[in-house]
């Protein structure tokens, strides 16, 4: 499919791929900080943000979908950066399409299996019963019985748009079916490493890139160079923003 594009600034392109429960627009700091310089491109994924929904969803038909749409704007080359379920969709087109790929840069996962399940995300704004006079206070109580965190339940309700018709901006039926498949990894049919320039940016206080999934990471990238921004978790571009952009545009660069 041709997913939905946001585009700002001019020069070499520069691809910006989000993670699950995201949308293109939640990676804007990254895009504003890098249009100065280049031609920054940020990609809804399929069953995300205004992107089309679509029963099927695997890394497969998402790497699938980005090399669609990078060709429908007439891309044939570009730096690729993703975050999280976002990463994973930059692994495999590097995997699978790697003369698509000039430098890619990894945030926060590696190309193994996860345990989490997030399935109950789903189950809980599935439950939030929408309606014309639904305030976003009242979103926000209703998740708070199943999410306890406040960050996280004001991430998982950017996707609620309020109004005459409330909707999400996700497909949690079609993300819910297919969680089991967003928190595996399955390499690409025959696919060799990747030799391009490749950079891993975890965060020192997240748990998903352990020193065993650096081991994948170096099997499948061997290029790849691996660093830890101290003080951020998961969502390392949103703890520690500077130490991001400053790593990411030495790395473009």
């Amino acid at each position: 499919m041709i997913l939905n594009a946001f585009e700002a600034g001019d020069g070499p392109p520069l691809v910006l791929l989000h993670g699950l429960f995201g949308a293109a627009r939640n990676l804007g700091l990254l895009s504003r900080a890098f249009s100065g310089s280049y031609r920054v491109i940020g990609l809804d994924m399929r069953n995300h943000g205004d992107s089309p929904r679509a029963a099927e969803m695997n890394y497969a038909v998402m790497a699938a979908d980005v090399a669609k749409t990078l060709a429908h704007l007439g891309l044939e080359r570009v730096r690729l950066c993703g975050h999280s379920m976002g990463g994973k969709v930059a692994m495999m087109l590097a995997l699978s399409r790697p003369k698509m790929v000039e430098r890619l840069a990894v945030m926060d996962i590696a190309p193994v299996s996860y345990q989490h399940d997030y399935s109950g995300y789903v189950d809980a704004l599935q439950a939030i019963p929408l309606s014309s006079a639904l305030t976003r206070g009242e979103a926000d109580q209703a998740l708070a019985a199943k999410v306890k965190a406040a960050p996280m339940r004001a991430f998982l309700l950017n996707n609620l748009v309020l109004g005459a018709v409330p909707r999400w901006r996700v497909g949690l039926d079609e993300i819910g079916a297919n969680m089991a498949n967003l928190f595996r990894w399955d390499d690409p049919p025959n696919a060799a490493p990747y030799e391009g320039p490749t950079m891993f940016l975890c965060g020192a206080e997240s748990n998903y890139v352990t020193p065993a999934a650096e081991a994948a990471i170096l099997r499948r990238f061997p290029q790849a160079k691996i660093e830890r921004v101290a003080g951020a978790a998961h969502w390392l571009h949103a703890d520690k923003p500077e130490q991001v952009i400053t790593a990411l545009r030495e790395f473009f660069a």
